[in-house]
């Protein structure tokens, strides 16, 4: 894929892979603090997930990186300066975002699958999951990050069972940081 930065596991980790999660890392964690400043992070390092997630023929994933992007723009647009204003969905809106995400998770599986992706439903839900939750975290509503804790949860499983285990790791210290953005926006959200 690329010229490999070191070997962790038995895994050679690229130089784009790395500089990918760490740059990631630093706008995920922005984001748990309701910053603006975490949107530009976070298309820097959608567009490098973008190219690593394409060398590796997860093209749900690669497309994701293009939908990112459009939400960093949109993000970057719409929180105020100050940052992020916390709120929540009504519970039919939960509904609604539920049946949305299992629906076209049901559809984009035989797709994948036909274009002969690395994963398929894994990959699918991953895509669509992320997308709403991304559309949810520029919304500012805090369950934005509950998806997110699942999505990180699957992405965990699904880099470590093809093993790329380095991101497979990010997606797990992902997963640490959606439980501290949930607790933080909350917090924000109850005063």
């Amino acid at each position: 894929m690329s010229t490999t930065l070191f070997t962790a596991w038995g895994y050679d980790v690229s130089i784009l892979e790395s500089f990918a999660a760490i740059v990631s890392f630093i706008g995920v964690w922005l984001g748990t603090t309701g910053k603006r400043i975490t949107w530009p992070w976070w298309a820097a390092s959608s567009g490098l997930y973008m190219v690593f997630f394409y060398q590796a023929d997860l093209f749900a994933s690669a497309a994701l990186q293009i939908v990112f992007i459009v939400a960093a723009v949109w993000g970057w647009r719409d929180w105020a300066p100050t940052g992020a204003k916390p709120g929540a969905l009504s519970n039919r809106n939960r509904v609604i975002w539920a049946m949305t995400t299992l629906v076209s998770v049901s559809l984009l599986t035989p797709v994948l699958s036909h274009f002969g992706a690395a994963a398929t439903w894994s990959d699918a839900f991953l895509l669509v999951a992320s997308l709403i939750a991304q559309i949810l975290m520029v919304y500012e509503k805090i369950e934005s990050w509950v998806l997110w804790l699942i999505v990180d949860a699957a992405g965990t499983i699904q880099y470590a069972v093809l093993g790329y285990w380095f991101t497979a790791l990010l997606y797990f210290a992902f997963t640490v940081v959606a439980v501290v953005g949930w607790k933080r926006w909350n917090d924000t959200y109850s005063h």
